[in-house]
């Protein structure tokens, strides 16, 4: 569905979302300080038979089509930013004349000097099927949310010292492994990934930042199938990000209630904790659970259908536990 997606003809506002933003939309093959849709076929699933065969299978199409990208910064951290009707995608879902249309978006806050904040959006143009997994995952609580929500992370290409934080490719269930605030509105659901509140995630994410323009990653995002009717697993949606320069951030203006708040006066002291437990982690890689799970294949498509038995019960971690 990744390019009959694409084919599709998009509202105008969905358009000017895609291009609008600080970071530019460009081909996945070619898009320095840029950001693209990559394939759904680099990320493995669960399939038909996951529960009792493990055999995972290409991911296929997206549920969502992609809507945009942001790369923000700020003197604190940004939140919430589909409820600020000041943001760029706020305004374009409320000025939309037909009002049909659901926005997912997924905040990673990373916790840095500047505050940055990597947002994906994405959207559906067709109504949520009743009792699908995603029509639960709506209006589900936080706690069914938390167990659901997946990330897989592919390292498409990057320096060796990132390769062997996270390895080729990475699957985590985000909301048990990481703070995330979900915020729901008519229209939209935003996922705030608090990716400061985990000492693993944040050492990791520390040390990629330090070489961010000469990284390249695929991200997708799906809703984790537990149950056999729930099977084969669907990708929600995947954003290839690519050589990200720093400055090239847009500074984003907090609302005026939070422009008030100060930044967490602890974070220099988790910063230099985090950096220093992530190198523990690099030098004395058997003493732990690594932060990166992976999985069969690579960036590069060459997957197989099989899970060995170190993958089957890796797919099933999360950050937390590798920290106890």
């Amino acid at each position: 569905m990744t390019d009959a997606l694409e084919a599709e003809p998009s509202p105008d506002w969905i358009e000017k979302i895609k291009s609008g933003g600080a970071v530019p939309h460009l081909e996945p093959d070619n898009c320095p300080n840029g950001w693209a849709s990559p394939e759904g076929d680099i990320f493995m699933v669960r399939g038909p038979d996951y529960l009792s065969s493990r055999v995972k299978i290409p991911g296929g199409d997206y549920l969502l089509k992609p809507l945009g990208f942001d790369w923000l910064k700020s003197s604190s951290k940004i939140s919430e930013v589909l409820n600020d009707p000041n943001s760029r995608v706020r305004r374009a879902i409320d000025a939309d004349p037909v009002n049909k249309h659901f926005v997912w978006a997924f905040n990673l806050q990373v916790p840095c000097k500047d505050n940055h904040s990597a947002i994906l959006y994405f959207v559906s143009t067709e109504p949520t099927p009743e009792d699908s997994l995603m029509d639960r995952f709506l209006k589900g609580d936080d706690a069914f949310r938390n167990s659901r929500l997946k990330l897989i992370a592919n390292i498409v290409q990057g320096p060796w010292i990132v390769r062997a934080a996270v390895g080729e490719q990475a699957i985590c269930l985000i909301g048990r492994a990481i703070s995330c605030k979900y915020i729901i509105g008519e229209n939209f659901i935003e996922v705030d990934i608090d990716i400061g509140s985990s000492m693993v995630a944040n050492a990791i994410v520390h040390l990629a930042f330090g070489y961010i323009t000469t990284l390249t990653v695929d991200l997708a995002f799906l809703i984790e199938s537990q149950a056999e009717s729930e099977l084969p697993e669907r990708l929600l949606g995947a954003v290839r990000i690519s050589d990200l320069q720093p400055d090239s951030a847009s500074l984003y203006e907090l609302p005026s209630e939070e422009q008030a708040g100060d930044m967490q006066s602890s974070l220099p002291s988790r910063l230099w904790k985090s950096i220093g437990e992530g190198f523990s982690q690099l030098l004395h890689p058997g003493s732990q659970d690594t932060a990166g799970m992976p999985v069969e294949g690579n960036g590069n498509g060459n997957h197989q259908g099989k899970d060995s038995k170190t993958e089957e019960s890796s797919d099933e971690d999360d950050f937390e536990d590798a920290e106890n």
